[in-house]
Formats: C-alpha cells, sequence, structure tokens
C-alpha cells in the first residue's frame, strides 16, 4: 500500500465516539453519592472517556508519552534563542531520564518513549528511542516547501506507527510531546495557515527571544506563509508539507491514530496544537478525541483552541513543550474515570438520594 493509501485508510478508521456510553455514563454519574454536577468538570471528562472507551465505566491503565524529534531548517535565519544543536542534545537528556518531561512522566506514572522523524544527529541506539528518520531537518520554510508530500507523509505515519505500537502495548491514554529547535516558527505559520489568525496575535517569543529577533520571526513567518499561498493548494496536507516540522507532522500521525483506535489523546500547548489544526482538517471527526490540557504563554495558543474549539484545564503560564502540560494532566484524566467507575452509587451504599 503506498503512501496516500496508508493515509486514506488510517482517516476512514476515525468514527464517532460512542453517544450511547456517554448517555450511559451521565446517567451513572447523576446516580453517584454526591450532589449532581458536584464533581464540575472532572464529569465532563469523564463522560467524554466513556464516549471514547464505549462504556460508561472507563478505565485508564497504561499511559503514554511519545516526544517526536526534529530539527527545522528555518533556524538559518535566526530565529531561536538556542541553536539546532540543542535538539539532539535535548534528545539525548529524555532518554538519560534528566529532562521536564521525564519528572512529570514519573509524577503521572507515565511510559516514554522518543520518535525521531528528522533529528539532524545521528543518535545512538536506545530501549526508549524510535528511530523513523525521514530526513536530517526541514527544508527553510521561508524559501521553500519545509517537506515534500512524500516525506510529510513518511513522517505522519511514523506517528501513526508509533502510537499503534504503544496502544497494542496497552496504553489507553496519549500525549505527542516535541523537542525541535525553530518549531514555533514553523507552529506559527501553520496557525497562520490553519486558523486563519494574523501575524500578530501569532507569533510570540519561543524560547524566550529578544525584541530584534522576534521582529526578524515574523519577518519569517509572514515571509514563507506568502510563499505557500503561492502554491497550488491542492488539499489540508498542503500547510503542514509547505510550513511544517517532521516532529509535528508525527505528532498528527499520534492524534490520528489515537481516533482511529479510540484513545483519548491530551493535547500540550502550541506547538502540539499546531499539530491538532492539522489532525482536525484532515479528519474533522478526531477533535472528538482530543483534549486541551493548559493554555501556553504563547499568543497564538488562544487563536488555536478557540479555532478548535477546544476548553483547556488549567493556565499554569508553561512554555516549556515536550509534553509537559498535557502529561501533568494524567492525574486529572485518572481522577475522572475512577470517580465515575469506582465510586458508589446511591443505591449500592444504601444513602438517601436528595429530595
Amino acid at each position: 500500500m503506498n503512501l496516500e493509501a496508508q493515509l486514506l485508510a488510517l482517516l476512514s478508521q476515525i468514527k464517532p465516539p460512542s453517544q450511547t456510553a456517554q448517555e450511559l455514563a451521565r446517567e451513572r454519574q447523576d446516580s453517584l453519592t454526591k450532589p449532581r454536577g458536584a464533581l464540575g468538570r472532572l464529569e465532563d471528562l469523564s463522560v467524554w472517556l466513556a464516549g471514547i472507551q464505549g462504556t460508561a465505566t472507563p478505565k485508564i491503565q497504561a499511559k503514554a508519552v511519545i516526544v517526536c524529534a526534529a530539527d527545522h531548517g528555518v533556524t538559518a535565519e535566526n530565529i531561536s534563542a538556542y541553536p539546532a544543536t540543542v535538539t539532539p542534545a535535548m534528545v539525548q537528556n529524555f532518554l538519560a531520564g534528566g529532562a521536564g518531561i521525564n519528572a512529570i512522566a514519573r509524577v503521572a506514572n507515565a511510559r516514554i518513549w522518543v520518535l525521531d522523524v528528522g533529528v539532524a544527529a545521528d543518535l545512538p541506539n536506545h530501549p526508549k528511542m524510535i528511530s523513523k528518520k525521514v530526513r536530517y531537518g526541514t527544508r527553510n520554510l521561508r524559501v521553500e516547501a519545509a517537506m515534500t508530500r512524500e516525506e510529510t507523509l513518511k513522517a505522519l505515519l511514523a506517528g501513526a506507527e508509533a502510537a499503534k505500537d504503544a496502544i497494542d502495548d496497552g496504553v489507553a491514554l496519549l500525549v505527542a510531546g516535541e523537542m525541535g529547535i525553530g518549531n514555533t516558527t514553523s507552529a506559527s505559520a501553520l496557525t497562520m495557515w490553519y486558523a486563519n489568525t494574523n501575524l500578530e496575535q501569532t507569533v510570540g517569543r519561543g524560547t524566550g527571544i529578544d525584541d530584534p529577533t522576534l521582529e526578524q520571526k515574523r519577518k519569517v513567518v509572514q515571509e514563507a506563509v506568502a510563499r505557500a499561498k503561492q502554491t497550488v493548494q491542492t488539499d489540508a496536507l498542503t500547510g503542514l508539507q509547505e510550513l511544517g516540522g517532521l516532529e509535528i507532522a508525527a505528532m498528527t500521525g499520534i492524534m490520528l491514530q489515537g481516533a482511529a483506535s479510540r484513545v483519548a489523546v491530551l493535547v500540550d500547548g502550541f506547538i502540539a496544537t499546531s499539530a491538532a489544526l492539522v489532525a482536525c482538517a484532515l479528519a474533522p471527526t478526531a477533535r472528538e478525541y482530543l483534549c486541551a490540557t493548559h493554555v501556553s504563554v504563547e499568543p497564538g495558543h488562544l487563536a488555536q483552541l478557540e479555532h478548535l474549539q477546544l476548553e483547556p484545564l488549567f493556565n499554569l503560564g508553561l512554555r516549556l513543550g515536550e509534553g509537559t502540560g498535557a502529561t501533568l494532566a494524567i492525574p486529572m484524566l485518572e481522577a475522572a474515570a475512577r470517580t465515575l467507575s469506582e465510586m458508589a452509587t446511591f443505591e449500592s451504599a444504601n444513602v438517601p438520594k436528595e429530595g
């Protein structure tokens, strides 16, 4: 099966969550030993999980974070506070267990894999490394398409395959993380393309750039989007091919596979939500499997969430990426599932219901 056919097959598997399970879950919520609605959004999350899993008593056992890593040719335009060499160094840090995502994943008891789809360096073998390198970083999106169609599909399907392997291993909750110096520039361009935002509301400081670098970044994004609009816009994958990153394509694949496999996907910040924009452009029903976890300090993130009509769970001023915010939300989702599945009903506990 060629790459285009593989993508179409994946998209064809994405069906809406079970409304019947959601209705049964809501009925069960209203029978639990608490005032109706007393657990607020936890109740809504539990019903959401019930629809995805197709049962009124959803369970979350194994959780996984797949950190997608790749480099960006646009770093040649001096749009980041850090050099591209940070990407492979941080991958080594992930594998050694020393990054922010590792610490938070230990709290959430989540497994971590690193998916290399485009790091511009040769990386050593490691049990937690999934090596699916498509190329050594993207091209400079300011002056040409970041990827070819084939490269875009390969990276997307690599993410889908990694997600499928995790799901087959028992994972019931997925987080797509990322690492790639320059990727807020790509995410900004993708946001303007898919959410029709303007430059000022979209482009932020990323790794903490100063004012002159911010102006340069805005100029690069503006020129990249203008260049891409001169191409023949064929389908929902065009923006990703022209303006995306290999790791963003892989994250898109993770989200699509989660939806196809009826597994909930927790969406992190600005970079991850740019992948969600692509995933939902390819398969609008995929949105029903996505949970926005937090609000990034990147200005374009709110515009992304508004476009997708996703309401985040919290705002802690996070801007690290790596999947940290989404992983931090895992205990909330577990609490939602456990309260729905494990709390006693008024009848089973022999507690009088409200009059």
